[in-house]
């Protein structure tokens, strides 16, 4: 029996993806035989794509973190064949083959029953974009901090910074969204932004090292320069998450925001959290947390997705990507 999927191949150390029928792999002990349904591009299936260090052991390999699908059979009782399942994020994708292929082959403790009113669609417009903007926006939550003033998002166009915009704004927070693609303001304001910052306005002048605490907390998609920006503008008792380093792997920042304000800086790692986590989260984004993604979002057949990872490579994406599988 054969499965299509999408296979990112090396060749004299250039790497290409091509679409091919594969073997379905015999059910191992504490595994799932899972067809996918739906799945989504998220930028480290971008990076498994075109060969980057350190994320894919070997090639020929098959991305995708993220799957939407239902269960043809479990090695034990924990799944009934057609089950519907979600799975995100731990190795799929970069040690077992993920989502760019009709099947899947998981550990089943990887593997969650999806909430009955969440269909395939709903579940990979957010995908692991969503569940790491839930669990940045978790944390500001949690802290009980008071949203007098706003709160800021950067990377606002991003799969994560476009979600915790929509999140933030139903949450009843003002959102203030940083982004370096200014010609997208109309579709930020939709999205729940009241104020669009660009990148450059904001970035115009250094950070310093301690600012006004203009803002409640912040959601950083980004990394770098903009994080230690962000830091000096907390107000007190601010939370700030972290889950991004496009703007760069290191940042300097002061001390002051932390000892002065008491401010919190929260690392998000939402595709190692524990599976209880998700579980809560994907009830949140299904039930009261639930927003609807579809104006931002793009469904692509899995033959289509080269020009889609080029793009979110170059930093040319906007919001999120949905790939569907089958006829």
């Amino acid at each position: 029996m054969k499965y299509k999927a999408y296979v990112v191949e090396e060749n004299e150390g250039k790497f290409s993806g091509v679409l091919k029928d594969l073997d379905v792999p015999q059910l191992e002990n504490g595994k799932a035989l899972i067809k996918v349904h739906k799945s989504s591009l998220n930028y480290k299936d971008a990076l498994a794509a075109s060969g980057a260090k350190g994320v894919v052991r070997s090639y020929p390999f098959v991305p995708g973190i993220d799957i939407s699908g239902e269960i043809i059979e479990c090695s034990s009782e924990k799944f009934s064949a057609g089950d519907k399942v979600i799975a995100t994020g731990y190795k799929i994708g970069m040690a077992e083959f993920g989502g760019f292929g009709e099947i899947v082959h998981l550990p089943e403790d990887w593997v969650l029953k999806s909430p009955k009113n969440l269909s395939h669609q709903h579940a990979m417009s957010y995908g692991t974009a969503g569940l790491t903007a839930a669990a940045s926006v978790k944390k500001i939550m949690d802290s009980s901090i008071n949203n007098d003033l706003p709160v800021l998002v950067s990377g606002s166009t991003g799969g994560v910074g476009s979600v915790a915009v929509g999140l933030l704004s139903k949450l009843n927070f003002e959102v203030h969204a940083i982004t370096g693609k200014p010609n997208e303001v109309e579709l930020l304001n939709n999205m729940g932004a009241s104020k669009i910052i660009s990148r450059e306005e904001f970035m115009s002048e250094p950070a310093k090292a301690l600012d006004k605490g203009i803002y409640c907390g912040a959601v950083d998609t980004v990394g770098g320069d903009i994080l230690a920006k962000i830091l000096s503008m907390i107000s007190n008792n601010g939370v700030v998450t972290c889950c991004g380093n496009v703007g760069g792997m290191m940042f300097t920042s002061s001390v002051f925001p932390f000892i002065l304000r008491g401010i919190q800086l929260s690392g998000i790692d939402s595709a190692e959290s524990s599976i209880d986590l998700k579980s809560e989260l994907w009830d949140l984004l299904s039930d009261e947390w639930f927003i609807d993604l579809s104006k931002q979002t793009k469904n692509v057949k899995i033959g289509n997705i080269g020009p889609e990872i080029e793009k979110i490579l170059k930093g040319n994406q906007i919001g999120r990507v949905v790939i569907d599988h089958g006829e």
